[in-house]
């Protein structure tokens, strides 16, 4: 069997959320199926480190895709045509993108459709590229994949597709997060935060992330306890808006709040051991990483109980309504004043975690790519 692979999300220490999927994921389908042949499409020079096994074959094909622009370029003109010559029993793309003049099955992996619901948080021309192609990728793809139930539900409901044409595929959890020890948790506050207990919160600071109310509730619980505890932000700020500066400026203890931009995976790792609990409560999440990285490093979880997170977290997190300030800073001040709540929700974490490994995907998603390649 031949399968063509979108892999242009294997960037050499640029790995994100969606590349992570794509390079555990794949990493363990191509070894551990040596009986089938991979083509792996990059839009530029790629890294050794992504070719895992022999029965891949590197193919690069240009314009490097960094516009809605070259989207259009790529997937319309570039890659059908690579295709064509390939002639492959399966397309894959693990980001969702697919080629609408691509004539081979397609397996197209929509992680969620954020920006169906949020296209506020986009550029004009992004905004317009998946809100146009991504419905009909959608309708293209032979079968779809996606990280939850409510992802499945979401896409079937927005682009009118049967549930039956959808499987779900849950992310893995990066095996570097694990709990780190007493003395490295003293050093890692004593670096950041002055030696002081913080709630955490790591990602990219999006509106749909909630970061507002995050910070509104945080001030509450400030003003209702007799605490140092600090929030600690770690993300990039290139998506700030005026409600999060608002939300900042009109803070009662704004010294309170630590904001990181970029930290290197080890120290992040640090970083996640040492709170006190991790404080992730977006409006909405097709599947909310941030969560399993928490309970895999035995750190308790205030998260929403909105979207995906309320699948993904169950028993194991405590639930908040997103849009509720008070019922943030209620939360935190649970999690602040009450050491048994952390230690139960750190224990069903732990059994939860289980449920997201790396093996597991690669096995949903391969069964995935059976079911698109054998289903008439």
């Amino acid at each position: 069997m031949k399968i063509a692979i979108n892999t242009r999300l294997l960037l050499k220490d640029r790995l994100d959320g969606i590349g992570w999927f794509t390079y555990e994921s794949l990493k363990r389908i191509t070894q551990e199926h040596p009986e089938h042949q991979f083509q792996f499409i990059f839009d530029r020079p790629y890294a050794e480190e992504f070719i895992f096994s022999e029965n891949i074959e590197p193919i690069v094909i240009g314009p490097p895709t960094r516009h809605p622009i070259l989207y259009y370029l790529y997937f319309e003109w570039r890659l059908p045509a690579l295709l064509k010559k390939i002639q492959p029993d399966l397309f894959l793309s693990t980001d969702g993108y697919l080629s609408l003049r691509n004539p081979y099955p397609s397996l197209a992996v929509i992680h969620d459709i954020n920006f169906h619901h949020f296209p506020q948080d986009l550029p004009w021309a992004y905004n317009k590229y998946y809100n146009y192609y991504f419905p009909r990728f959608a309708q293209k793809a032979k079968r779809i994949a996606t990280v939850s139930n409510y992802s499945k539900e979401d896409i079937a409901k927005a682009y009118n597709i049967p549930l039956s044409k959808i499987d779900v595929v849950y992310n893995g959890v990066n095996e570097r997060y694990t709990p780190t020890s007493p003395t490295q948790q003293t050093q890692t506050r004593q670096k950041y935060t002055n030696g002081k207990p913080y709630f955490l919160f790591v990602g990219t600071l999006l509106a749909r992330k909630n970061i507002a109310r995050l910070l509104e509730g945080f001030d509450h619980f400030k003003e209702q306890q007799e605490s140092d505890v600090q929030l600690l932000i770690v993300g990039n700020k290139k998506w700030w808006t005026d409600k999060m500066e608002q939300a900042f400026q009109a803070m009662k203890h704004p010294s309170s709040v630590q904001f990181l931009s970029y930290i290197q995976p080890a120290d992040l790792q640090n970083i996640m051991g040492a709170a006190l609990a991790k404080t992730f409560v977006p409006i909405f999440e097709g599947f909310g990483i941030p969560i399993v990285e928490a309970m895999q490093c035995e750190l308790p979880v205030l998260t929403s109980d909105a979207s995906a997170t309320k699948e993904i977290a169950q028993d194991a997190c405590l639930l908040v309504d997103p849009y509720d300030t008070e019922a943030i800073a209620a939360g935190m001040s649970r999690l602040h004043n009450e050491p048994q709540l952390r230690h139960q929700l750190i224990e069903k974490g732990k059994k939860r975690v289980q449920d997201f490994s790396w093996d597991l995907t690669a096995k949903r998603l391969w069964n995935s790519i059976e079911k698109t390649i054998h289903t008439k």
